[in-house]
């Protein structure tokens, strides 16, 4: 069989990465010279924590055992499963940890509920105050700048793998073929579409105009190295109001009488942090959703996160060295982990997986091969 993958991003590469590890000839095709979208603007988390209960928390915890075993073969990926901490403060933050931990699938999660000292001794840099953690054993961290430039680095050692960057798809030819902005038309016996935040110009015309799947804008950052390990990747209590997972009559008491800052209100916000191989820590993040977005990024929200971090850190935070802003696409059926649509004989798209797509994709990839009988 002959796999041809548009899109070298994250998801697109795991398409590319079961193809050539079952056997398949691959063309994957990209029209920058490699990825520069949302797979390297993220955090570079295996975040299952917050996932909702279902094929969404089945797709994460597949997709970290892919990760684990893909990580063991490509040590270039940087995969560590270095767990995660939400530190809380006061009753409302913790009755909604305490609900979390009551769940069914808690022990899947590897959820527990910490005291302060306990989750300090796992995580020694947490110094400032709060009152207890909500631990998750199960999440885990790549390296999302390098993580694409890995995988294909291994995939390239296989004859049957080619990498075609800067050429943007343009057109479906017939059945199992594109044509590329060289003219060159690109044949197989599957094609599958994995483009991203971009959603306009062929998208729009192989999918329709209600493709169910909007773009989400955010704002990140990266310090210099911090100085000393910070052993987990760390959110704040926001992150019951962004993630599915923490869902409750507590959450709805903590939104009733906690609500957030304005700062973090205003722009969707929850803390996440990760610390990168060289020892800085990216920080974020936001959530755009109505469009046009602003093309500059506005400084209230790094403000608020670096008074969140120092407060947890208990020290100030390093010189901040990298900001960005990043575009990624998200599927607006709630059911769904991903939109996989059969656009033409032979041609899937698949795209939106929204703030999942680090996690979820090697388990997303793996779907789509078991669908169209790779």
């Amino acid at each position: 069989m002959r796999v041809i993958v548009v899109g070298a991003g994250v998801v697109g590469t795991m398409h590319a990465w079961h193809a050539v590890n079952r056997g398949h000839e691959v063309v994957q095709i990209e029209r920058e010279t490699e990825a520069r979208g949302a797979s390297l603007r993220n955090f570079g988390q295996i975040w299952v924590s917050g996932r909702a209960g279902g094929e969404e928390l089945e797709t994460a915890l597949r997709a970290r055992e892919l990760w684990e075993e893909i990580g063991a073969r490509i040590p270039a990926l940087g995969f560590r499963p270095n767990g995660s901490l939400t530190p809380l403060r006061g009753d409302l933050e913790r009755a909604v940890a305490e609900a979390a931990v009551a769940r069914p699938d808690a022990a899947a999660r590897g959820h527990k509920l910490l005291t302060a000292g306990e989750a300090r001794a796992l995580n020694p840099a947490l110094r400032g105050d709060f009152d207890a953690a909500l631990y998750c054993e199960r999440d885990a961290a790549v390296e999302p700048r390098t993580a694409q430039l890995a995988l294909r680095a291994e995939l390239l050692k296989s004859p049957g793998y080619t990498f075609l960057p800067g050429r943007e798809v343009r057109d479906v030819v017939g059945e199992n073929a594109v044509r590329d902005d060289h003219g060159d038309v690109h044949t197989g016996d599957a094609v599958v579409l994995c483009t991203g935040a971009w959603l306009g110009g062929l998208v729009r015309e192989l999918a329709g105009p209600d493709l169910p799947v909007r773009r989400v804008r955010l704002q990140m950052m990266q310090t210099d190295p911090l100085g000393e390990p910070l052993t987990t990747s760390v959110a704040d209590a926001d992150s019951f109001r962004y993630y599915p997972a923490y869902g409750s009559p507590a959450l709805d008491e903590l939104n009733a009488r906690q609500p957030q800052p304005a700062t973090a209100a205003e722009h969707r916000m929850q803390l996440l942090m990760v610390q990168r191989a060289d020892g800085g820590l990216t920080i974020g993040d936001t959530h755009e959703y109505e469009h046009p977005f602003a093309f500059d990024t506005v400084e209230d929200p790094y403000d608020h996160l670096t008074g969140v971090v120092e407060s947890l850190l208990g020290r100030p935070l390093p010189k901040v060295r990298r900001r960005w802003a990043g575009v990624y696409a998200q599927c607006t059926d709630k059911s769904r982990v991903v939109h996989r649509q059969r656009v033409r004989d032979g041609v899937w798209l698949v795209t939106g997986p929204g703030g999942r797509g680090m996690t979820c994709s090697p388990a997303i990839a793996e779907t789509t091969a078991n669908e169209l009988g790779w």
